[in-house]
């Protein structure tokens, strides 16, 4: 009925049943402690030790009024225990958590032992049940379950690092003798439909994998190093599906300039920004709110991320001459209203994007710069006609993602004088002492940080910008005109952020120079 949350009823559970209730989003637990029953135990029963008080094993349960669980565990751990009361989703989380990393451990052992035969490592990449599929499916779970967007397995002299990236921040998940190394990309590479003979250059492809009922899709780039193949897999979770813009991160005055783009009929809209910095969230979620049953939108990508509904969606596939000049051709005897080019990447694609736009067609796209005031000079560079530039070109819009702050941890920061003189933050912000910083807790894993928002300066093409950029103007006088004429640049955008106590000072200024 919607009236009460889990969380809610948990806390009631607790008082009724007359034991504490435990917030695992906001507690530490004790490895050892957890580890000490069995995962199929804690499975069945919903059950985790936590820690130790008063000479007794305090375990989190989501009923302990269940006599014969309670018993089995006291008789397990062969100790007194103190059940407390967790919420259902929180505790599940945690068994999740505590038993990931030792599943990736016990799998590498199992893959090294079997790795180490010559004539085993050629082949058991290919077997479903064997310990380095198994290694594989652990490592992607694993990532899965902390909501990574990539996977790097990268070889060293001695070893094999596995890292994730979550939030935007890599980090090392655990290590694997080398001798597993070429079974385990071999695996990916079958996976993917890749050439496993081939270990000399570099190659892409694309899987779904499905780990505990969940679908991913997986990228997959090889590079040769000189230690050996490295492999880089970018998931993507077709649960996460498409934001809306508030999800994204859009303040109100940022949307507002930005639907003036949007809700016209024709012209060309460009996000810009380093790879990983959102571009194709951004597009998809205008794709989302200009799909009406009354347009015809198509697409053409490299590669399709999510599928979206009631449009039409085409991949690129070079090695049949599927280019994104070719798709754009077709497209336009198509009869669209609306067209996605996933990226600008040659003067072909860009000018032909320029030209539906002035023949009445929107197009959105994105291209790789620093700054929204400087697409133009990017379009210009790569041979486009200035003229054809300024008349087709109605916003651009820069953007990055950052990470926000944990919502149960985060805390006041107190700034010193020079701090702010330094960063010449302006006196407002720091006296609303709004000003928050990172701590770190069970919930966000430590990092004190939970999630990513975007950070957008969304730049409209106005008569003076278009005189400027005839004129051969720097993308500096280009800004500086754009924030004469409303926009807010990615620093203005990213300090009001942290006034709003979303972002922390710390990773403003990692992500926005």
């Amino acid at each position: 009925m919607g009236v009460l949350s889990s969380y809610d009823l948990s806390r009631a559970l607790a008082e009724k049943l007359g034991v504490p209730f435990v917030d695992l989003a906001e507690s530490t637990i004790d490895d050892i402690a957890a580890q000490s029953l069995p995962e199929r135990v804690a499975r069945r029963y919903q059950a985790l030790p936590i820690g130790v008080h008063d000479d007794k094993v305090v375990v989190a349960m989501t009923f302990p009024g269940d006599v014969v669980a309670v018993d089995d565990i006291r008789t397990i751990l062969g100790s007194a225990i103190a059940p407390v009361v967790a919420e259902p989703e929180q505790l599940a989380a945690a068994i999740d958590r505590t038993w990931a990393g030792s599943r990736i451990a016990s799998s590498v052992d199992a893959a090294h032992t079997e790795a180490e035969d010559p004539e085993v490592a050629t082949s058991i990449a290919d077997v479903d049940d064997a310990p380095l599929v198994r290694l594989v499916n652990a490592i992607m779970g694993r990532a899965i379950d902390e909501g990574a967007s990539d996977v790097h397995i990268q070889p060293e002299p001695q070893r094999v690092r596995i890292r994730i990236r979550v939030d935007g921040v890599l980090r090392d998940v655990s290590e694997t003798p080398r001798s597993v190394l070429r079974p385990m990309i071999s695996r990916l590479k079958i996976q993917a439909g890749l050439d496993i003979t081939q270990t000399r250059i570099p190659q892409d492809g694309r899987f779904s994998i499905t780990v505990d009922g969940r679908r991913v899709d997986a990228r997959i780039a090889t590079l040769p190093t000189g230690h050996g193949e490295a492999a880089v897999l970018r998931l993507l979770d077709e649960r996460s599906g498409v934001f809306g813009f508030e999800e994204l991160g859009f303040r109100p005055e940022e949307l507002e300039r930005y639907e003036q783009a949007f809700s016209v009929p024709q012209g060309t809209i460009i996000t810009s920004g380093p790879t990983g910095s959102g571009k194709t969230s951004t597009l998809y979620a205008t794709l989302l709110t200009v799909n009406t049953p009354d347009r015809n939108i198509i697409s053409v990508e490299d590669p399709i991320e999510y599928k979206i509904e009631g449009t039409k969606q085409m991949q690129i596939d070079v090695k049949s001459g599927m280019t994104f000049p070719t798709a754009l051709r077709s497209i336009l005897r198509a009869d669209p209203d609306v067209i996605l080019v996933g990226e600008i990447r040659d003067l072909e694609t860009a000018r032909i994007a320029a030209e539906a736009a002035l023949t009445g067609h929107l197009v959105l796209s994105s291209i790789h710069t620093t700054r929204a005031s400087a697409v133009p000079l990017r379009l210009i560079d790569m041979g486009v006609e200035p003229y054809l530039v300024t008349s087709a070109l109605t916003c651009t819009v820069g953007q990055r993602l950052a990470r926000k702050l944990c919502p149960r941890c985060s805390e006041p920061d107190v700034l010193d004088r020079t701090v702010v003189e330094s960063l010449r933050l302006p006196e407002e912000l720091v006296e609303r002492g709004d000003i928050r910083r990172a701590v770190g807790c069970s919930y966000c894993s430590g990092s004190g940080y939970r999630g990513r928002t975007a950070i957008y300066e969304v730049m409209l093409m106005t008569e003076e910008i278009s005189r400027l950029v005839l004129g051969r103007a720097s993308s500096h006088d280009i800004e500086r005109w754009a924030v004469a004429d409303g926009m807010d640049t990615l620093r203005t955008a990213a300090l009001k952020r942290v006034a709003d106590g979303v972002l922390s000072l710390e990773e403003m200024l990692r992500v926005v120079v």
